[in-house]
């Protein structure tokens, strides 16, 4: 069942990150990776979230646990774009615009995992 769970989560995963990027590279170009930025975001705030929510203050099976945060999140989330991103915009010589794209992912994504996390645990997510 863990398996069926992960690629349900997967599809519904994949089709949120297609559509955000679409979205996020309507609204604001492709001049910066600005989609997988708030992509990898936004992700970190859903798996702090989904984490203390689903373990702490949640009945819900682990199997299904498994399948959003291994399943769903594993592919929304973007990491292996980002790194993607980052060296094209090194072999470009655009040696500042990748120190930013960096500094942002990295600080943005931990303060936005500490902050799902925080909210899971103070206001009163199911238990």
């Amino acid at each position: 069942m863990t398996y069926l769970f992960i690629a349900v989560f997967a599809i519904v995963g994949a089709f949120a990150r297609y559509g955000q990027t679409l979205l996020v590279q309507s609204l604001f170009g492709r001049g910066f990776p600005y989609a997988t930025l708030s992509i990898n975001v936004l992700g970190s705030f859903l798996m702090g979230f989904l984490f203390v929510a689903t373990l702490e203050r949640s009945a819900m099976s682990p199997e299904l646990r498994v399948g959003i945060l291994t399943g769903g999140l594993g592919a929304y989330t973007t990491f292996s774009t980002f790194s993607l991103e980052v060296v094209t915009r090194f072999e470009s010589g655009e040696f500042g615009q990748a120190a930013l794209y960096v500094a942002a992912s990295v600080v943005l994504s931990i303060a936005a995992a500490m902050l799902g996390a925080w909210l899971a645990r103070n206001l009163g997510v199911a238990s």
